[in-house]
């Protein structure tokens, strides 16, 4: 029987008793598929007929179907909270060793459940909707998430116990971050923190007045790199400070007014709420961030000063870093160059992949009427969710369309991976595994 811990509380075990039904097919997104990418389909169809294995194309590229199936499909909400927000928006976060999922509910609830079957193994209970994406310690066994009631937690992964509780007063949507012995946390009222994450004791903080106005939904996480941690804000603002003190590294860069520039007027949303990516380029280390109404921006990472922008991409929600080490060509030919890409997920427009050392467009994939999640790269290529028309998988080389499953449900989240697994939470509040398989 499921366990249910509590902030507020204590509640029953969850109504998700149905049991879960295996490797469902799911309902093909074929017409989507078709107007997304038939030409996509038959060139690389063709080709690998014809020519035989491409080792410029990942494996399956020239099989864009059956390759994501349903395990299962599994309710994960408890009956009395059918009545919230119409969304689920923490990616999960998967225990591999321990064969555990963690995520977030609308239900102001954190599940863990079995990754095999789905069975809710504990319920922990807080005082509003949990739509962060949670950090799972394997080290300390324990789980750090926040919750939509404007507290951090640390709870026991085992059984869900609660260890501490910060209040930050704000919303908390986004991953913490745990680097050097330290916790990074921010909230939705533009605030950084750096606690003990043994006891949720705060190290230091930082804040800024949030924009005025109106804002989109969500914030920026933290992300830590070289001793700095890089922080964006709903005021256009980024900023660098230092990971042990909090003391500024360098002057805020104001990316409103980049956008104000663009447009020849003050911006609708000013918000930078994409978490920043400290990656490597050619020209040295950098951070590259969204802005919803300016474009993708890559920085210096000592300085702050712009290396590129590219101010075409907008309603930027998110940003992911794609790599591809170097490998043998399978053929006998000379090695495979390495592949980078910034891929910008947007409300707007779709997917765009740019190259990370100038901003250029690399390709663009659309898709109608549709916002579309963080995507995640598996098996060599990218799996993402739409909050319309079901999940999808695409070559990271040119946006190909390789799968896609209409679930019958939307999604705000971006589905997690590992292996050949992906779990992901429909706003409807079922919990989906997902088999990945590489068509042979």
């Amino acid at each position: 029987m499921a366990k249910t811990a509590s902030a507020g509380g204590s509640r029953g075990a969850p109504g998700g008793s149905e049991p879960p039904t295996t490797r469902e097919s799911g309902v093909r997104s074929w017409g989507l598929l078709i107007a997304l990418g038939a030409g996509a389909f038959g060139a690389l169809g063709c080709e690998a007929a014809r020519t035989g294995a491409n080792p410029e194309l990942p494996n399956w590229a020239h099989r864009p179907s059956w390759s994501i199936q349903v395990d299962y499909r599994r309710p994960l909400r408890v009956e009395d909270r059918r009545v919230g927000e119409p969304y689920e928006r923490g990616q999960p976060e998967i225990d591999p060793v321990g064969g555990r999922v963690f995520v977030g509910s609308s239900d102001h609830g954190l599940y863990a459940v079995s990754a095999a079957n789905g069975h809710t193994i504990w319920r922990f209970e807080t005082l509003g909707p949990v739509q962060s994406e949670p950090l799972y310690d394997p080290t300390a066994d324990v789980v750090y998430f926040g919750s939509n009631d404007g507290a951090l937690y640390r709870v026991r992964a085992r059984d869900g116990k609660l260890l501490w509780r910060f209040m930050t007063n704000a919303e908390v949507n986004k991953r913490p971050v745990l680097s050097g012995g330290v916790l990074y946390a921010s909230n939705a009222n533009d605030t950084l923190l750096a606690l003990d994450p043994e006891t949720g004791k705060a190290h230091w903080t930082q804040h800024r007045s949030p924009a005025q106005g109106m804002e989109v939904v969500g914030h920026s996480g933290p992300v830590v790199s070289r001793g700095m941690v890089y922080f964006a804000y709903s005021d256009g603002n980024v900023i660098a400070y230092d990971a042990k003190t909090g003391a500024e590294r360098w002057q805020p860069v104001d990316l409103s007014a980049e956008a104000e520039q663009l447009i020849g007027d003050v911006p609708q949303y000013l918000d930078v709420d994409t978490t920043p990516l400290a990656v490597e380029l050619t020209e040295g280390h950098a951070v590259i961030v969204g802005s919803y109404e300016g474009g993708v921006y890559a920085l210096d990472a000592d300085t702050g000063n712009q290396i590129w922008s590219n101010p075409a991409i907008a309603g930027v929600t998110d940003v992911t870093w794609w790599s591809e080490p170097s490998r043998p060509d399978p053929q006998g030919g000379p090695m495979i160059p390495a592949k980078r890409l910034v891929i910008a997920s947007t409300g707007i427009s779709g997917l765009w992949a740019l190259n990370p050392d100038t901003g250029e467009r690399v390709w663009q994939r659309e898709l109608p009427a549709d916002a579309v999640s963080r995507p995640v790269p598996l098996l060599g290529a990218l799996l993402f969710s739409t909050s319309q028309t079901g999940l999808f998988l695409v070559s990271p080389l040119d946006g190909g369309v390789i799968d896609g499953i209409h679930t019958g449900a939307g999604f705000a989240m971006p589905p997690a991976g590992y292996g050949t697994r992906a779990f992901v939470l429909s706003n409807e509040g079922y919990l989906l595994a997902l088999h990945i398989a590489a068509p042979r």
